[in-house]
């Protein structure tokens, strides 16, 4: 069996950590399609699209622990995708790129971990969810 968390930055404005997890979620989406269920009708047989088929939980860290959550998490196997702080500082994707190019070790606002649930529990089972 499969988890998949969203970590953010504690600290991260309201907005901001919203922001984060959309963008999070989204780039996940595409790159783990089987975690989309199928599309569903509604009472009066309006469609929509299909959601995530687990529960997601968002949980919160402080921001100076990220980094060393992503390289663990990456050392485990696990899907890692991760939001560094410059991704927030731009519309402007090919901007980000070449921040990002020039950043040896960049700051992290948040991450999603997905993978087998016992070694996502071990990473973060201790953290407790955004509020």
């Amino acid at each position: 069996m499969d988890r998949t968390v969203v970590v953010i930055d504690r600290d991260l404005p309201k907005g901001l950590a919203a922001n984060a997890a959309a963008v999070l979620a989204l780039t996940t989406g595409a790159r783990r399609p089987e975690l989309v269920g199928d599309d569903f009708s509604d009472a009066e047989g309006s469609e929509h699209p299909g959601l995530i088929t687990t529960g997601l939980p968002v949980l919160a860290a402080p921001a100076e622990e990220l980094s060393a959550l992503r390289a663990s998490a990456l050392d485990s196997g696990l899907l890692v995708v991760a939001l560094p702080a410059a991704a927030q500082t731009t519309t402007d994707y090919a901007v980000f790129r070449e921040a990002i190019a020039t950043t040896s070790e960049p700051a992290y606002l948040a991450l999603l971990v997905s993978g087998r649930a016992k070694a996502v529990r071990a990473l973060t089972g201790s953290l407790a969810l955004l509020r």
